[in-house]
């Protein structure tokens, strides 16, 4: 009975064929918009948990700078130290810590100059086993630095093959704020603008090239096995805020888990795919009334057919089940239409977000999300066909067969 039902209303659809196309493009435009803000919102979310594999859930920064700091604050005071990096190793929980100087820099090759984002790295052995353990840091050639180098530098993959009009190898030298570095090393492709836009060099140089012998831009530190890294956080924030003396809640530094993080940037991303799909949404209600029209136009032509069927026995429920089906596949089609427009759409910003080099990105597509999408449409045009179909159910036969 049910295939009846549908090939009975795929002909009366397909006799409209203009109409019914018309009719879904509100349906089709808002599905597409649908999918391809759910799927970029996964998409962003599942790519923001990978690249934070690379770094390391167990892993905590702090950095300088608080909630409390104001315009009028003395910068010098909100720096982090040396002595700053001894006290959160002391804390308990702590399995390693070590300091990163980052600076901006000039960079020469060959004719060429660029400003660069620059780490000045420490090279004892228990800070390089954890920055050689962050898949941001991976080498593609050559080596990572070592103990005991000094005008030595690590280039990250877009410096070497896309900053300069001639790539980097290794060997080559480089000027970084007028001082010659032998590339020892070029980073694998990262997918982020700071890890592929980088230039590693030994701490104690860059110290003095920027003559900064105490400065610490960001700590790294990492949770021991079997401690929670937010808990480690909270102590580290505790106990550095006691060795700089300052109150509680006007910390001039910032604690954040790795873990922390990925919860509040998928937070946000949530918040934004909800919205932008409530706005989305907007166009399915016009779909939706436009599938109304449409039906209502579709009963008025066909009130002699309707009687007919009547005479002949037809119940009103199956008047009713007949028309609902009609509506039902008038936005199951357009759901079909708007999942593949929206799967381009996708994959269209996923292609222009690779050409600014963020080639971690990816969209994101779900089997269920497809049959989800499907069954929503379907149950739009459904219930958008419901007082057409109801209207036609209840005509009598007598008044039908005249075209009344």
């Amino acid at each position: 009975m049910i295939r009846d039902y549908i090939f009975f209303s795929f002909n009366s659809l397909k006799k409209r064929r203009l109409r019914s196309w018309l009719t879904m493009i509100g349906i089709f435009i808002g599905i597409a918009a649908v999918v391809s803000i759910v799927s970029l919102g996964y998409g962003m979310q599942d790519s923001i948990n990978q690249q934070f594999e690379k770094l390391g859930k167990e892993r905590i920064i702090i950095s300088a700078g608080g909630m409390f700091m104001g315009p009028t604050s003395d910068l010098a005071a909100t720096e982090l130290t040396k002595d700053d990096v001894e006290a959160v190793r002391k804390v308990k929980g702590v399995k390693a810590a070590y300091p990163i100087l980052s600076e901006t820099a000039s960079v020469k090759f060959r004719d060429e100059t660029k400003y660069l984002n620059l780490f000045g790295i420490p090279l004892d052995k228990e800070a390089r086993k954890e920055i050689e353990g962050i898949g941001y840091f991976d080498i593609k050639e050559g080596r990572q630095l070592k103990e005991g180098d000094k005008s030595k530098a690590i280039v990250g993959y877009n410096i070497a093959y896309n900053t300069f009009e001639k790539d980097i190898k290794l060997g080559d030298s480089i000027y970084v704020e007028d001082k010659k570095f032998e590339v020892v090393g070029i980073q694998k492709k990262a997918g982020t603008v700071i890890h592929d836009l980088l230039v590693r060099i030994p701490m104690d140089t860059a110290r003095e090239l920027f003559e900064e012998p105490n400065k610490v831009s960001t700590i790294f530190a990492r949770s021991d096995i079997g401690f929670v890294p937010s808990e480690v956080a909270d102590r580290i924030k505790k106990d550095l805020a006691d060795f700089r003396n300052v109150e509680e809640g006007e910390e001039d530094f910032s604690v954040q888990t790795a873990e922390k993080t990925i919860e509040t940037l998928n937070l946000i991303l949530q918040i934004v795919s909800i919205v932008l799909t409530g706005i989305a949404a907007i166009s399915l209600v016009i779909g939706g009334v436009g599938i109304t029209n449409t039906m209502y136009t579709s009963v008025l032509e066909r009130t002699r057919e309707i009687g007919i069927m009547k005479a002949v026995g037809a119940r009103n429920s199956q008047i009713l089940t007949l028309f609902l089906i009609e509506s039902g596949m008038l936005g199951l089609a357009g759901g079909f239409m708007g999942i593949i427009l929206g799967i381009g759409l996708s994959k269209l910003v996923e292609v222009i977000v690779a050409l600014t080099g963020l080639f971690f990105f990816k969209s994101y597509f779900s089997i269920y999300l497809m049959m989800g999408v499907l069954l929503f449409s379907f149950l739009v045009g459904c219930i958008s066909g419901i007082l057409p179909a109801r209207n036609a159910s209840k005509l009598k036969p007598v008044e039908a067969l005249r075209g009344r």
